[in-house]
């Protein structure tokens, strides 16, 4: 069954600015109408992860607010997660099912039309292709899938599509006019002069 996930996402990072934690920018986010969160941390250990997660998780359990860990299915079933987004190297979308369960979302990497399609196989809620444009928050060892890669995803997938990587304000009309169902950002919300002000505007693209 397709899961009804759309809207913007926005991906928590505290070392492209150290302004907000990850529990701040999950609060504005949520405030400001944000449908999806991510948590992504690869330069802290498991106990801080988690006391992490957990604050997070308590923090927007009152908004209607879709929160994931990123790579870690550990973390995200111990710290009371809504989901996992996993990526090539992480444990497998069948093992995740089997640990999280139906109820949980799980969502997978792509940078191809094949990957996508194999992502979307191995049973995920939704499929993340990218990057879409040049980003500097995550660096890849190939050039930007573009708009007509996200175009021939989005037409050839039956689940949601999120679209991810170097995406502005700007270029993000170009993106749901190619299909993409979910915006990921980051940086783009994250570096804002005001976060909840720039998340609200991301958000008044899917009214």
């Amino acid at each position: 069954m397709k899961r009804k996930l759309s809207g913007v996402y926005l991906i928590t990072d505290t070392h492209i600015q150290t302004r907000f934690s990850h529990k701040e920018l999950a609060i504005q986010a949520a405030e400001a109408g944000v449908q999806m969160i991510q948590y992504r941390n690869k330069q802290v250990g498991g106990r801080q992860a988690l006391r992490e997660i957990e604050e997070m998780v308590s923090s927007v359990k009152d908004a209607k607010v879709s929160f994931l860990v990123n790579d870690r299915t550990d973390y995200a079933l111990a710290g009371g997660a809504d989901g996992v987004h996993l990526g090539r190297d992480d444990l497998p979308i069948e093992a995740a099912r089997s640990l999280l369960g139906d109820k949980r979302i799980i969502g997978g990497t792509s940078a191809t039309l094949e990957e996508a399609l194999q992502v979307e196989q191995q049973g995920a809620d939704y499929v993340a292709l990218g990057h879409i444009f040049e980003t500097e928050t995550k660096k890849k060892d190939y050039p930007p899938r573009g708009l007509d890669t996200l175009r021939k995803v989005c037409d050839a997938l039956a689940v949601p599509v999120v679209a991810i990587g170097g995406i502005t304000l700007r270029s993000a009309p170009r993106v749901l006019e190619a299909g993409a169902d979910i915006i990921a950002v980051s940086s783009a919300i994250c570096t804002a002069e005001n976060p909840s002000r720039e998340a609200k505007n991301f958000v008044r693209l899917f009214s």
